[in-house]
């Protein structure tokens, strides 16, 4: 059985006021402005793409994993500044993940997570498949598995998307 999915990344209104701080207001917070130095190497969380050299990131802390159990979890991500958000079809991987060692954290309707593993990205399609063959399994997010930064979620689906 094959098990549609969706991938996500975070959303620009979660953080467009982050965006608009000064140097000041981001340190004050722990943020900062980074500039890519190198191409992979800098994964945009809003648009799902790595950052092409020169352009300017927001490095900050962020809540992917807004649950009441003990597994809530956040921590660093970059953004692009001016970064278009991610609309990814139904079970489409976005290329800033194949390239990548990753890190899957399975989770039930209850935020406790089921399931951890570590794979080559360009394996990511198969263990996805293989982590829903679980019914209890209802989202994963994907982390880089060296520095363990959290990079997007995956959602099962259980209808099609409108």
């Amino acid at each position: 059985m094959k098990y549609d999915f969706i991938i996500t990344g975070i959303k620009s209104h979660e953080i467009e006021d982050l965006l608009n701080l000064n140097d000041q207001e981001l340190k004050a917070r722990g943020f900062c402005k980074l500039i890519a130095d190198e191409n992979p190497g800098y994964p945009c969380r809003i648009s799902l793409e790595d950052a092409h050299v020169g352009e300017e990131l927001l490095a900050f802390h962020y809540e992917h994993h807004k649950v009441n159990s003990p597994y809530r979890s956040s921590g660093p991500v970059f953004v692009r500044y001016h970064a278009g958000e991610a609309h990814l079809k139904k079970n489409e991987i976005p290329n800033m993940l194949r390239h990548r060692h990753l890190s899957l954290r399975t989770y039930n309707d209850d935020g406790m997570m089921i399931d951890a593993r570590t794979l080559d990205g360009k394996d990511l399609e198969s263990h996805i498949q293989n982590l829903f063959s679980n019914k209890k399994a209802k989202y994963i997010q994907v982390h880089n598995a060296k520095p363990g930064c959290y990079n997007c979620q995956i959602d099962r689906l259980e209808k099609e998307i409108q």
